[in-house]
């Protein structure tokens, strides 16, 4: 973890900027495919659904009755990369779960509003499908995975057995005080970027809907979270937030706090702090 630090120093940060995040937008391309290490574990089916893309994995092996709605992050602007692909190869291999994941719109073209749209046909195909149902994200996809919680919730759809998150963005306006503390220790993502692109994302709803900010909603009733975070991570201060909030409203929550791990750590399977977070949240979906 250290030495993969100390590489990151070398790396420009996308988000430093708002003209840096809009520029990565711009050039981001088309999103990674599905690599060989995963087709060769899982049978995969593509299709559209309102004009999006979305992919189910089933196990050739092993498989189980859990099901994975997993969201991958990227700042709501930036499309899934070959690391989102490893987490999810890794979870659907240690767990024997299915696993849907949506490439859903991102900013500034499309908005908060798009991407739960089609959430909500996915959750719903999906528990009319399966007995156990979770959700799960990074970075951005996990403040997304809290958001449909909160959404089932209120909504009185069945819930999800667990959510389960990995370096979670759920405070998009930024401001935490503990946010600039850490922004020295983050060589991943920095406060201003992130804040706009959570602007073009929220456009008329807002950063502090809870559609876009869950840690501003009401966080109790909620199903399990777990929560897998870096404490060099400027997310890391809002994480421990919502633990607190979730447990002080009588829910379950746990957190697990890996020292000197960046943000979304987990994309780095070559750490030992990468295989342990990705066994435990495997672990979670293995036990149903």
């Amino acid at each position: 973890m250290e030495l993969t630090r100390a590489l990151l120093r070398f790396a420009p940060t996308a988000t430093a900027t708002e003209q840096s995040t809009r520029a990565k937008a711009e050039r981001a391309g088309h999103p990674a495919e599905i690599p060989a290490s995963v087709r060769r574990i899982a049978h995969v089916q593509r299709r559209e659904i309102g004009g999006r893309t979305v992919l189910d994995l089933v196990p050739k092996a092993g498989a189980g009755g859990t099901h994975l709605i997993y969201l991958h992050g990227g700042a709501y602007a930036f499309p899934i990369i070959a690391a989102h692909w490893g987490i999810v190869g890794a979870l659907l291999r240690s767990s024997g779960a299915s696993v849907t994941v949506p490439l859903y719109g991102l900013a500034p073209r499309h908005g908060v509003l798009e991407a739960y749209a089609l959430l909500d046909t996915l959750y719903d195909e999906a528990t009319a499908k399966h007995e156990r149902v979770y959700l799960a994200g990074d970075s951005a996809g996990g403040g997304l995975s809290v958001g449909q919680a909160m959404r089932v919730r209120d909504d009185g759809r069945r819930p999800p057995a667990g959510v389960i998150l990995f370096s979670p963005w759920v405070d998009a306006t930024m401001q935490n005080p503990d946010v600039a503390g850490l922004a020295h220790l983050d060589r991943m993502i920095a406060p201003a970027g992130l804040a706009a692109a959570a602007r073009w994302w929220a456009g008329d709803v807002g950063v502090q809907s809870p559609l876009v900010s869950p840690l501003f909603g009401d966080l109790a009733g909620l199903p399990p979270v777990h929560t897998h975070q870096g404490d060099h991570d400027i997310l890391y201060a809002d994480a421990v937030l919502l633990d607190a909030g979730i447990r002080a409203a009588g829910g379950s929550s746990t957190l697990d706090v890996y020292p000197g791990a960046f943000h979304d750590f987990v994309g780095a399977p070559w750490t030992p702090e990468a295989r342990l977070a990705l066994k435990r949240a495997a672990a979670v979906l293995s036990a149903g």
